[in-house]
C-alpha cells in the first residue's frame, strides 16, 4: 500500500513539473526569450508581425491567433493546428508545415515560397495573391481553397486535391497536372503556358482567356470545358474529349478547327 501511494505521488509531482515546465516555455516563447514552443497552447493569440523566424512550433495549437505580416521564416510547424489563423502578408517561406492545419486561414498575399506543406490541411483557406513558387503541395487538402491570382510557378501538385477550389488568374507556367482531376475548376485567365495536362479531367472547368501556349493536353477530358478566348496556340490537343465544350474566340492550334 505504502509502495503504491509512494509511486503515485512520484507520478503526481512528474506531471506538475511537466506542466510547469510547459507553462514556463509558453511565458518564456511570448516574452521573447526563446523561439522554441512545442505542442503550446497559443490559440487566439495576438502575435500581429513578430519575428518568429526558425520557431519551432511543431504540434502548437495556433488556432484562430492573429499572425499577419508576422516573420516565420524557416519555422517548424509540423502538424500545427492554424485553422481559422490570420496569416496575410506573413512571411513563411521556406517553413516546414508537413501536415499542419490551415483549413479556413487567411493567407492572403502571404510568402510561401518553397515552403513544405505536404499533407496539409488547407480547405477553405484563402490564399488570394500569395506566392507559393516551388512550394511542395504535394497530397495537400485544397478544397474549396481561394487561390485567385496565386503564383504556383514551380509548385509540386502531385495528390494535391483540388475539387471546387478557385484558381482565376493563377500562374501555372510549365506545371505538372497530368492525370489531374481538376473537374468543374475555374482557371478563368489564368497563365499556363506550358503546363503539362496531359490526361487530365477537365470536365466543365473554366479554361476560358487561359494562355495554354505550348501545353500539352494530351488525352485531357475536356467535355463541357469553357475555353473561350483561350491561346492555344503551339498546344497538343490530341486524342482529348471536347463534347459540349466551347472554344468561342479561341487561339486554336494550327491545322486545328474549333468544334
Amino acid at each position: 500500500m505504502r509502495q503504491a501511494f509512494t509511486k503515485a505521488l512520484a507520478a503526481g509531482l512528474l506531471l506538475c513539473a511537466a506542466g510547469s515546465a510547459g507553462a514556463g516555455e509558453r511565458e518564456n516563447f511570448l516574452s521573447g526569450e526563446t523561439r522554441s514552443c512545442v505542442g503550446c497552447d497559443l490559440s487566439g493569440l495576438d502575435l500581429n508581425g513578430r519575428d518568429l523566424k526558425r520557431a519551432k512550433l511543431d504540434g502548437a495549437n495556433l488556432r484562430g491567433a492573429t499572425l499577419a505580416e508576422a516573420s516565420l521564416f524557416r519555422a517548424v510547424l509540423l502538424r500545427a493546428n492554424l485553422s481559422a489563423a490570420k496569416l496575410a502578408g506573413a512571411n513563411l517561406n521556406l517553413s516546414d508545415a508537413k501536415w499542419a492545419d490551415f483549413s479556413g486561414a487567411d493567407l492572403r498575399n502571404a510568402l510561401l515560397y518553397e515552403t513544405d506543406l505536404s499533407g496539409a490541411n488547407l480547405s477553405g483557406a484563402n490564399l488570394q495573391g500569395a506566392r507559393l513558387g516551388r512550394a511542395r503541395l504535394t497530397e495537400a487538402d485544397l478544397r474549396r481553397a481561394n487561390l485567385t491570382g496565386a503564383d504556383l510557378i514551380g509548385a509540386r501538385l502531385a495528390g494535391a486535391k483540388l475539387a471546387g477550389a478557385m484558381l482565376r488568374g493563377v500562374r501555372l507556367n510549365g506545371q505538372n497536372l497530368r492525370g489531374m482531376d481538376l473537374r468543374g475548376i475555374d482557371f478563368a485567365a489564368a497563365d499556363m503556358v506550358e503546363a503539362d495536362l496531359t490526361g487530365a479531367d477537365l470536365r466543365g472547368a473554366d479554361l476560358s482567356g487561359v494562355d495554354l501556349f505550348g501545353g500539352n493536353l494530351h488525352g485531357a477530358d475536356l467535355r463541357g470545358a469553357k475555353l473561350d478566348g483561350a491561346r492555344l496556340t503551339n498546344a497538343i490537343l490530341s486524342d482529348t474529349r471536347r463534347d459540349g465544350a466551347t472554344f468561342d474566340d479561341a487561339i486554336m492550334p494550327m491545322g486545328w478547327e474549333k468544334e
